[in-house]
């Protein structure tokens, strides 16, 4: 047993548990991941994503994180760089064993930047984990059993690519379908032309007005679709409260509600609320949000953007608590430098290792 073994449990003497805690280096890259197909949704159209990868590195233990920046809140890598450059003379003199207040202190210190605060927050509760030499979710006292399936998300394109695409994803049960564009009805007759599976449908706030979003959704009711991800712009909430008495089939929240304080303000008008650890600053906010969606009784789905391994799986640590996972990100790119959570017949698999429980794909570019 080592020292730190000794520590962690308690056995070396109080005076050597209060010791000075050893020096503390974070740094940050950007990793370019490049995608299978063209990601098209309402709001943009990319072949390849930039993400943010972060080390902490303390106690001869280092920690990774990974955050996806959004264009829409003024984020990019190169400036999550620059942050954690930034951080590195404060993080020199942290005890990352205390990783709750270093995440109090960095949210004091950063506004905004949320993928940035994520990328950092996953980092240390992986080292966090791998310093007790546990999988996160056990650290949390979760069950890995059960995390729920995943589905496969398809982008708005033209009807022979989707049904291509759709046939590509015949190991995936359950499908989510981009929409919100003037080819709806294409899209989804694309893909019922190759499949009968059930369906979820997120139209990234595509729909303007009442009368449209009431129609479509009519019309996906008939087609097997399970729910519907924000028909309308964020900031329309007494409309979409308008749609949610129109329509049969529950409506879950995404782009209006990012962080835990949303949440109340939200819920009169959704059945549900997505997720997504890039938006929500980490770890612990996503987990905050999941507390207070069940305690205003909403349905809730943790969702990703498109990144490495590393990122699905610091997020699927969380999916033993929740009803739906969008945990496919990393499915839909070809350079993954990480290998970690699994898909089984649609099932997250979360991995055993220590910490978030990634690790490198041999021969994967860096």
């Amino acid at each position: 047993m080592t020292r730190r073994d000794c520590l962690a449990l308690g056995l070396l003497p109080a005076g050597a548990a209060d010791a000075a805690p050893p020096r503390v280096s974070i740094s940050a890259r950007s990793m370019r991941l490049d995608l299978v197909n063209t990601w098209t949704t309402v709001m943009s159209s990319s072949d390849y994503r930039e993400t943010l990868a972060v080390r902490v590195t303390g106690g001869g233990i280092m920690g990774i994180g990974e955050g996806a920046p959004i264009v829409r809140y003024n984020e990019s890598a190169a400036e999550g760089v620059k942050i954690v450059e930034g951080l590195q003379s404060t993080f020199a003199g942290v005890d990352l064993a205390q990783y709750a207040k270093v995440l109090d202190q960095l949210f004091a210190k950063v506004p905004g930047a949320w993928a940035t605060k994520a990328a950092i927050d996953i980092a240390l509760h992986d080292w966090a984990a791998k310093r007790l030499g546990v999988p996160l979710w056990k650290m949390w006292g979760l069950d890995a059993n059960d995390a729920p399936q995943t589905t496969f998300s398809i982008g708005i394109d033209k009807a022979e690519v989707i049904r291509r695409k759709v046939r590509e994803a015949a190991a995936y049960p359950v499908l989510k379908i981009k929409v919100g564009l003037a080819n709806d009805e294409e899209v989804i007759d694309a893909v019922r032309a190759e499949t009968k599976k059930p369906l979820r449908v997120d139209a990234n706030e595509g729909w303007k007005t009442v009368d449209e979003a009431v129609r479509k959704i009519k019309w996906l009711e008939t087609q097997g679709v399970e729910f519907i991800e924000q028909p309308m712009p964020a900031a329309m909430l007494t409309e979409t409260g308008e749609v949610r008495k129109r329509v049969n089939i529950p409506i879950f929240a995404d782009e209006c509600c990012l962080h835990p304080e949303d949440i109340p303000r939200i819920a009169p008008y959704f059945d549900g609320i997505n997720v997504k650890v890039d938006k929500a600053g980490g770890l612990r906010q996503a987990m905050r949000m999941i507390e207070m969606a069940r305690a205003l009784q909403l349905k809730v789905m943790v969702g990703c953007m498109v990144s490495s391994s590393l990122a699905i799986t610091a997020a699927a640590q969380l999916s033993p608590l929740i009803d739906y996972a969008d945990l496919d990100g990393n499915l839909l790119i070809k350079n993954d430098p990480f290998d970690g959570v699994k898909v089984v017949n649609g099932k997250l698999v979360l991995p055993a290792r220590p910490g978030v429980g990634v690790i490198d794909r041999p021969g994967a570019p860096r």
